[in-house]
């Protein structure tokens, strides 16, 4: 095991990776306040909690969003379709209640 402390330049962007991850979860916060705020309009118009349509189509553009960019779309879909099943969890429950 590597017992040498790390440098200031690794300690640096580490804490620059730590600021972006706080902001990361601000945002998911403010998402999901905001899909709470969906859920309630679709259970008072008895709509379906799942829009098939509507997520094929946001993946797709979450995939375009990541050309040019160095990202990998498959790890980007991957991560909003885990928020997206979440988030109709949240709508059914809504409906439940």
């Amino acid at each position: 095991m590597n017992s040498e402390l790390p440098s200031k330049e690794l300690l640096e962007a580490r804490g620059k990776i730590d600021k972006i991850d706080r902001y990361l979860v601000e945002i998911l916060e403010e998402r999901f306040q905001l899909t709470y705020h969906v859920g309630r309009l679709k259970a008072d118009q008895n709509l379906s909690s799942l829009d098939e349509s509507r997520e094929a189509q946001k993946l797709a553009e979450l995939r375009l969003l990541c050309e040019g960019k160095s990202l990998n779309p498959d790890l980007v879909v991957k991560l909003f379709r885990c928020i997206m099943e979440e988030v109709v969890k949240n709508h059914e429950n809504m409906r439940n209640q």
